[in-house]
């Protein structure tokens, strides 16, 4: 799928003492291979993660409970406040990224969000434990409003960790791949492992939030349920820094919004200029003008912006003049032309969040009107999302161990498949995860008929259990999808761009979610005319929810179209 070729496993061969890809130890110099990162500094990086995601879903998976019953709000506040709070924490990486690209590095951006994180959980754990800082609990029906002061404490806790996970979540997957050389043959494959194994660590960490820590806030206390998330960052940052004499680090090139912009000025400056060939075309002799990277080899797409790199007959004469507004490398100019090529690609992946985004909404709604026993056992319809992150935690070792060795024989590709390939076969996963959901809700609707239940809001008898496989085919599709994503925006972003690509590829979970509520308020709007119950009313037994479901499979078989012809004319970045 697409010109997205991996590199050969025996090209760019490097075997030389020191690294080939840039990369330097904390002090700036150049590192040598034997001793540093590869897999040997990564533990201290899986550790952070698993931790880290462990305190987050500590803090978010119950949050809303808390509002509602600590903090006495209402459904529609508590709700409101939980996703605009998610939201900001996916729109916080774009600050970190930026911190990480052109100033500090992910390692010092890590350090120091990571710091900010744990001083919000801290703010958070006292807000619930300290009497003073909550409003004492209801009486019967009379339920004390939090003052102000106390409001202050809890949200300042809480939006200190959304930024701090800005700092975080862009950069320490970017930071663990970094401790492979990418000219090394045996490292790229090792590379490609890594995104998995990052990816089963978050997983770890959400499956421990969901289970343990829920029930110790249900049932310990919520002093405690914030405590132990608390407890667990401190643990991810001295995991961290444990590891710092083994990591390589890759230097911060500058601001990567700088640079575009120079690219976009400089090519409207010169819009009467006819672009010559690449040998005309701006570049420095040796190393490369942005600090931390490669250079790029010039394309001949989007030559509109090869203006900007074209040296005029002024320029040859005051070349020592260089102002990088009107004339820049062709590196730079690449940079953009990457980013640009990426978008399409980007862009398909919104609509796959939006229907990962039904795990903890439709689902869940589809989950009540389930019989949600199970022999003596009630099962909460939100906690068979855990067989999502369980369908991650086998298919992640599966993949890894069995798929891509498999696959290697045939496509002789160093991971099995190419990053654009398996972003492809999750798209193709999910549509089959909204098909089980919507055969599912057919029984579902035809049982309610069958047993005269059409007009009382109460549950079928049909076990919830059934709704396992469209969770357990959701983790599948993560594990293709959104690991791929994670593979693509590193390896195909210009170098010292890495930070903000990833942060790019985090914001499509925001947008997914965003795209899945301006779906769901259009069906409402059109299925409701007329005094019709719509598709999803208060009765669901009344409604149509398979309509939905058949809905975000046509769209996401539409998007998957889309993004194959996308796909088939990306061309990658080549390095040099």
């Amino acid at each position: 799928m697409g010109d997205l070729e991996e590199q050969p496993l025996l090209e760019n061969v490097s075997n030389g003492e020191f690294t080939g890809d840039g990369s330097v130890d904390i002090k700036g110099n150049p590192i040598k291979k034997a001793g540093t990162g590869n897999w040997r500094a990564c533990p201290f990086i899986l550790g952070n993660e698993c931790c880290e995601r462990l305190a987050y879903y500590g803090i978010s998976t119950n949050l809303v409970t808390y509002l509602t019953k600590k903090l006495h709000e209402g459904n529609a506040f508590a709700a409101s406040s939980v996703t605009t709070w998610a939201g900001t924490c996916y729109l916080t990486p774009l600050i970190g990224a930026i911190f990480a690209d052109a100033y500090w590095g992910r390692y010092w951006t890590i350090a120091v969000f990571s710091t900010i994180y744990f001083i919000g959980m801290g703010t958070l754990t006292l807000s619930a434990s300290v009497p003073i800082f909550k409003p004492p609990p209801c009486d019967g029906s009379v339920c004390p409003e939090a003052t102000p002061a106390q409001y202050g404490v809890f949200f300042l806790g809480l939006y200190l960790i959304a930024l701090g996970t800005g700092g975080i979540k862009p950069c320490v997957s970017s930071f663990g791949a970094d401790q492979f050389d990418d000219t090394d043959p045996a490292e790229r494959i090792q590379k490609g492992s890594f995104f998995n194994w990052f990816y089963f660590s978050i997983n770890i960490g959400a499956l421990i939030s969901s289970s343990f820590l829920v029930w110790v806030q249900d049932n310990w206390g919520w002093g405690l349920g914030f405590g132990i998330p608390t407890v667990f960052m401190g643990l991810a940052i001295i995991s961290f820094f444990s590891g710092t004499p083994l990591y390589r680090f890759q230097k911060p090139g500058g601001s990567p919004l700088v640079r575009v912009c120079q690219v976009v000025v400089a090519s409207i400056r010169k819009w009467r200029v006819v672009p010559g060939d690449s040998s005309q075309l701006y570049e420095v002799e040796k190393g490369s003008a942005i600090e931390g990277s490669r250079k790029l080899e010039h394309s001949d797409e989007l030559r509109f912006l090869d203006k900007a790199a074209t040296i005029t007959e002024a320029e040859k004469k005051e070349i020592s003049l260089y102002n990088p507004w009107r004339l820049v490398t062709v590196t730079q100019v690449e940079e953009l032309k990457i980013l640009v090529r990426m978008f399409p690609i980007w862009a398909t992946t919104i609509v796959f969040s939006a229907v990962y985004a039904q795990m903890s909404t439709m689902f869940v709604e589809q989950g009540t009107v389930l019989d949600t026993t199970v022999g003596s056992f009630t099962i909460p319809p939100a906690s068979l999302s855990t067989f999502d992150v369980v369908s991650v935690i086998v298919w992640v070792p599966i993949y890894d161990s069995i798929l891509v060795p498999l696959v290697r024989r045939f496509t002789g590709k160093e991971r099995g498949f190419s990053e654009l390939q398996r972003m492809g076969i999750g798209l193709v996963i999910s549509i089959l995860a909204m098909v089980a959901a919507a055969c599912l809700e057919i029984w579902r609707l035809a049982i309610a008929k069958q047993e005269g239940l059409i007009d009382q809001p109460v549950a079928v008898p049909l076990s919830i259990l059934w709704q396992i496989p469209q969770y357990f085919l959701i983790g599948a599709a993560e594990v293709f999808t959104f690991i791929g994503q994670l593979e693509f925006f590193y390896d195909q972003s210009p170098d010292a761009m890495r930070s903000l690509c990833s942060a790019f590829s985090l914001l499509t979970t925001a947008l997914g979610n965003y795209l899945s509520s301006f779906i769901l308020t259009l069906v409402t709007y059109f299925t409701t005319k007329g005094g019709n119950p719509g598709w999803i009313p208060d009765n669901l037994n009344q409604g149509h929810l398979d309509n939905f479901f058949w809905l975000l499979a046509g769209l996401s078989f539409a998007n998957l179209l889309v993004y194959v012809v996308c796909a088939s004319k990306y061309t990658s970045k080549k390095a040099t």
